[in-house]
């Protein structure tokens, strides 16, 4: 480090080295380790590029730059995308024309295929799989999509490694410093103990908790499948050493890193080893440890859970733990709106995150790399309209499936569980709004309606205040991929189903609006364009939900700097007509430039308006 390197990074640890030395000896008491943690983040603090060092000290300066609204994302796996990482590299300027800046790449690091469920199965923390590349790869791709105004965000994986990781590999030959980084137990009533109140991730494709290895006579935890095994957190040297990795990926020039799984990585005997307190306490020595080697770098938490358990991976204001989350209950709870033409609920879980403080940001999708879970309110369903859960989970998996007599949507389930009567959902979101069957039956007013719901989905989504994340693919219009059932590596996996290859001949049309890929690509352009520069879209917004007398649409306002936006969105296969009085005056369409008022305004079936009002003097009604 140069001096005024060094000066700077003893500024960035004094402002948490009394709180992260607290929090550390809290819960380790081992003060050589915390030595060691900290020698390390200065060694890594050295390590990172010029490039880097000078994108800290830019986003220091505005450490809110990841809150605009100018940042759309796309989630790929890279091999379906682009082969590999170079490939990717070269495909930066579709990217682009997409209007997306901001890549997450699902998991690119060494793993087993026969063992990698998608990539969370990690063998090493540090090697890129070798089909996709190697680290050096991946700094170029970094390094060409900082130069171009594009960010990256990968998946961490802090849960759990592979059992083909070096220190599974050496717990299962008996060595008991490796041993005591999982959790193994010789004598069956321990993890007897943990199944009486830890809950099943997978049931029905992966039951129980643990999983015996007979060659060294021990069961280890696996929350998730048998080939990943649970990390313990109570160990220093497993907190240390996976900060290192984390660091270590930092420096490969990461904007946005993705900790998979956050709620499960403390274990305590006795408990649901959910959401423990130690869980926050993790989190926020990665909060501090990250802004005081790489400040440029966002935390990301997965937390898939409904949404008291997840606000609190946002900390507090003094105390901050994640920089972003995933808003998932507004998902599945958008997709149980298309089946139920029920905005009512949609509506009740917009007012509940938008009442939230400005200064939680989500990230927002509408499909993602896995299934849709039915982790719905069923308390407030059942109170208010007698809905049955088992019975309205089944409702919904079969109106997905297309066998609702009014349905048009092509999906399938994954993981169904006979005994309780649970599934989950997978397909494309083109798929789930009746495109694949459209074009299977080639009929055409059913294709201009199918597309015109996708749209509005996506513009309800982009409604949403944070960050709009797109699976690749959705922006074409893609459809299943029913291929998997071909490779028996996949076969028994339908999550597939909508992880199926980037089909490129469709990106020829992408600017064809007599197709449906063009019609959604040019459609989703232009949403993008406009959130990215309307302050009415910005995460200081006031955001509220408005009353419009039929529950089969829904209708969000938007208000900043004067510009009043009004959202309104028709989740049913007929013309709605909806008044709002409150609205006085003309408001412009967004897209098309047409003046409406907000009596007596027609709404297409499943179509939606962006409305805009530009006056000093608007006020949110």
């Amino acid at each position: 480090m140069t001096k005024e390197e060094e000066i700077l990074f003893q500024n960035r640890i004094s402002r948490h080295i009394d709180e992260l030395r607290w929090l550390y000896m809290e819960l380790y008491d081992n003060s050589s380790m915390f030595a060691e943690l900290c020698q390390k983040l200065y060694d890594f603090a050295a390590e990172r590029s010029e490039a880097l060092k000078k994108r800290d000290l830019e986003r220091e300066a505005n450490p809110e730059w990841y809150k605009s609204n100018s940042i759309t994302g796309m989630m790929m796996y890279i091999d379906n995308f682009a082969v590999n990482l170079n490939g990717l590299r070269e495909k930066l300027p579709y990217i682009q024309q997409a209007g997306v800046n901001l890549l997450h790449l699902m998991p690119f690091l060494d793993t087993v295929p026969e063992r990698s469920d998608g990539g969370y199965a990690v063998a090493d923390f540090r090697t890129v799989r070798t089909d996709l590349g190697t680290m050096e790869d991946l700094e170029k791709l970094a390094m060409v999509c900082h130069k171009k105004g594009i960010n990256l965000c990968m998946d961490f994986v802090m849960n759990h490694t592979s059992q083909d990781h070096e220190w599974a590999k050496k717990a299962r030959q008996g060595d008991g410093e490796y041993m005591s980084r999982y959790f193994f137990f010789s004598d069956p009533s321990i993890p007897a103990e943990y199944e009486k109140t830890v809950p099943q991730v997978f049931p029905t494709t992966a039951p129980g908790n643990f999983t015996w290895l007979d060659d060294c006579k021990h069961y280890v935890m696996t929350s998730f499948y048998p080939y990943q095994w649970d990390l313990n957190y109570q160990n220093p040297r497993v907190f240390n050493e996976m900060m290192y990795n984390f660091l270590f990926l930092a420096n490969k020039g990461m904007d946005m890193i993705r900790i998979d799984a956050v709620p499960y990585i403390w274990k305590e005997l006795g408990t649901d080893c959910r959401n423990r307190p130690q869980v926050h306490t993790i989190v926020r020595m990665m909060r501090m440890i990250n802004e005081i080697v790489c400040p440029s770098v966002i935390l990301l938490g997965e937390v898939v859970m409904e949404p008291v358990k997840v606000v609190p991976y946002f900390g507090t204001i003094d105390k901050p733990e994640c920089h972003l989350l995933y808003n998932v209950t507004t998902m599945c709870t958008t997709w149980h709106t298309v089946a139920t033409k029920d905005t009512r609920l949609l509506r009740r879980q917009l007012d509940a995150v938008n009442a939230l403080p400005k200064k939680y940001v989500f990230l927002n999708y509408l499909r993602c790399h896995d299934d849709i879970g039915w982790g719905l309110d069923y308390e407030w369903l059942n109170l208010n309209f007698g809905i049955d859960e088992v019975l309205h989970k089944r409702y919904l998996n079969d109106y997905f499936q297309g066998f609702v007599d009014n349905s048009t949507s092509r999906g399938e389930l994954y993981n169904d569980d006979i005994t309780s009567g649970d599934a989950r959902l997978c397909g494309t979101t083109a798929s789930l709004c009746g495109i694949e069957k459209a074009g299977f039956e080639q009929d055409h007013i059913a294709m201009e309606r199918a597309v015109l719901f996708d749209l509005t989905l996506h513009a309800m989504m982009f409604m949403q205040t944070g960050i709009p994340m797109l699976y690749s693919g959705d922006e074409l219009a893609q459809v299943n991929d029913y291929s998997y059932k071909k490779d028996p590596k996949k076969a028994a996996d339908s999550r597939y189903l909508h992880r199926g290859r980037m089909k490129w001949e469709l990106s020829k049309h992408m600017h064809d609006l007599e197709t449906p890929e063009g019609k959604v690509f040019c459609g989703l352009n232009a949403l993008i364009d406009l959130r990215g520069t309307c302050p009415a879209f910005s995460t200081q917004a006031d955001v509220w939900t408005l009353d419009t007398g039929d529950n089969g649409l829904l209708a969000i306002g938007r208000y900043a700097s004067g510009q009043k936006v009004i959202g309104i969105f028709n989740f049913t296969e007929w013309e709605k007509i909806v008044t709002f009085s409150h609205d006085q005056g003309e408001f412009r369409d967004m897209l098309t430039g047409k003046h409406y008022l907000l009596q007596n305004l027609s709404v297409p079936a499943y179509g939606f308006y962006y409305l805009e009002q530009k006056n000093e003097e608007n006020k949110k009604n």
